[in-house]
């Protein structure tokens, strides 16, 4: 038996201490008077960076996703603690989606695609009687291809986040790095960033398991509830 607590989802808090918090020091306490740029920054990022150690450490949920994060804040820190061009901080919003996307894809290449480990896994769906109606009608390899044009989907989902990132970060942050104004354009891109590329992106993931429920359905006959795994459809 592991002593490790189970990790439950917690968005608001999460969106409060990855995106609200840091967005209001940078935008409100990185004047002369305040923090400072250097000191705004420094703690603005010890919000989301502390919050994914804290999570890592307590529910030892390290994944490649959460390592990405990591990462996210460590270059964000440096390109402003170092005053380096500006550019890089587009380069680098763009360059953490297309990471994600370019792993999404080559798992299209394995055994187990993202979107299979993700969604069709027993947790979420009743995979036993999913595979056993597939096998009686046949459909399995229909299935699978499916599966497939539904990894690269959810690969095209972090194009559409890449793009849009490096567009938003070139249309806010114009300001030399190090100085307030560019920690107040930082503050402004972490917030906007919110409902601008997460809640679309939200929409298109929502859009793929809604075609892979369809696809399910129509291969195997199979109801809504009868898909859903058990524990789900109890709760």
């Amino acid at each position: 038996m592991s002593n490790t607590p189970e990790h439950k989802p917690r968005p608001l808090i999460d969106l409060l201490v990855s995106i609200i918090l840091p967005s209001v020091i940078l935008m409100k306490f990185s004047g002369d008077n305040d923090l400072g740029a250097a000191g705004a920054l420094i703690i603005a990022l010890a919000f989301p960076l502390g919050w994914g150690i804290f999570e890592l450490v307590k529910y030892r949920k390290f994944n490649f996703i959460a390592l990405l994060g990591l990462i996210s804040v460590l270059l964000t820190g440096g390109i402003g603690l170092l005053e380096l061009d500006n550019k890089w901080l587009a380069i680098k919003e763009a360059a953490v989606p297309s990471v994600i996307g370019i792993a999404v894809l080559a798992s299209t290449f394995t055994r187990y695609p993202l979107v299979k480990t993700l969604l069709f896994n027993p947790k979420i769906m009743n995979v036993e009687k999913i595979e056993q109606h597939l096998e009686e009608r046949n459909s399995t390899p229909a299935f699978e291809n499916r599966l497939m044009k539904a990894n690269y989907l959810f690969a095209g989902t972090f194009v559409f986040s890449a793009i849009m990132n490096y567009v938003l970060a070139k249309w806010i942050v114009t300001s030399p790095s190090g100085s307030t104004a560019f920690n107040e354009e930082l503050g402004q891109l972490t917030l906007y960033s919110y409902p601008m590329i997460a809640i679309p992106s939200m929409i298109m993931m929502m859009a793929i398991l809604y075609y892979l429920w369809r696809t399910i359905n129509g291969l195997t006959g199979l109801g809504f509830e009868e898909i859903l795994a058990t524990e789900i459809v109890e709760k």
